[in-house]
């Protein structure tokens, strides 16, 4: 085919006229496009293109191949157009909206809050609005937490160096010696396999009492006692006391980020063979077994009986109660069978 007046036309036999071809033209009417020149990483991600279409679209050999993250090879797939190769290339354009939000607090306002954050440096926004409003200003806590945040932010705000660390200084969480996240995909299939732990407080006259429990997920057997304190030694006395009249060997553990499942607890954990699985943070969710058996003790323990002061007492009468759920008491999970029916007939399979 040749060009004429801006019009392709088909090639006779018999044409002496120039052959001046410029572009090649698909069986399909499409035409190709001569690649452009890509910069350094935009050719690296192209290798990433191939390397994953030409081995079965595998994005993990990928990225382990060429030693990225997930996410970055699937932003750029997401991206990748092959028919232009440019969408490989970095986006320098910025993505900021043209219109933004401006902070609507008067000028005054401002200056008076600077100069009151300045007195009281280690004054919290709960207690600059009190003083505002004192001084006749009507405003929210969370305006004044933003406007000091703005003035930080903008170094328009003289702060202590004490203060200006503090703020700087981000709060990373301890790495865990050994317990771990829950693995996705772990199986849960027998008693022991996964017993969830946990606490709560009680307030007995001018005491206060933790109680810990234990429950199999499996069977929903449940092992429960009080302590005086809330800490890693109670946690591992429970551990090594108490837990063994669950009456089967214990696989794994589930447990929340209290203080009272560190330390001691964890390193006995550890010692006993047993896995130590961590919730992530504001969770309880995930422990929901074991949170549903503190309701179930205090509606029908807790509520009912009047407590003695004496913590030895106090746990008689929970071994009775404790004896009384696993053996008497209906579970509408188990199909009305007790715990220990439940076990029964598992082990008689």
């Amino acid at each position: 085919m040749f060009r004429l007046k801006n019009r392709w036309k088909p090639v006779r036999r018999g044409y002496t006229g120039p052959m001046n071809i410029q572009e090649a033209i698909l069986p399909e009417g499409r035409r190709i496009r001569v690649s452009p020149t890509l910069s350094r990483e935009a050719r690296q991600r192209l290798k990433w293109m191939d390397y994953y279409l030409a081995h079965g679209q595998n994005a993990r050999l990928t990225c382990r191949h060429f030693g990225i993250s997930s996410a970055t090879f699937y932003r750029w797939w997401h991206r990748f157009r092959p028919r232009r190769l440019e969408s490989l290339e970095d986006d320098c354009r910025t993505r900021r909206p043209r219109r933004v939000r401006q902070p609507q607090s008067p000028p005054e306002l401002v200056a008076r809050l600077r100069a009151l954050r300045e007195q009281y440096p280690r004054w919290g926004k709960l207690k600059l609005v009190v003083l505002l409003r004192r001084d006749g200003w009507t405003v929210s806590a969370s305006t004044v937490g933003r406007t000091l945040t703005r003035l930080r932010r903008i170094g328009q705000l003289r702060e202590p160096p004490v203060v200006r660390a503090a703020h700087h200084r981000r709060r990373r969480p301890r790495p865990r010696p050994y317990a771990q996240r829950l693995v996705k995909g772990y199986p849960i299939r027998a008693p022991g396999d996964l017993v969830e732990v946990d606490t709560t407080f009680l307030s007995i006259l001018k005491a206060r009492r933790v109680h810990f429990t234990a429950r199999d997920v499996v069977s929903r057997k449940d092992v429960v006692c009080a302590y005086d304190r809330a800490s890693s030694h109670s946690a591992a006395r429970f551990l090594r006391e108490e837990l063994p009249r669950l009456g089967f060997p214990i696989r794994a553990l589930q447990i929340d980020g209290g203080s009272e499942f560190k330390a001691g607890f964890e390193a006995a954990c550890q010692a006993a063979g047993i896995v130590l699985f961590v919730l992530p943070p504001r969770s309880p969710k995930l422990n929901g077994h074991v949170e549903r058996a503190h309701r179930t003790y205090q509606e029908e323990f807790y509520d009912l009986v009047e407590l003695p002061e004496s913590l030895a007492e106090h746990n008689v009468l929970l071994r009775r109660h404790e004896d009384l759920y696993n053996n008497v008491r209906p579970h509408q999970a188990l199909g009305f069978l007790a715990p220990n029916e439940y076990l029964h007939q598992f082990y008689s399979r």
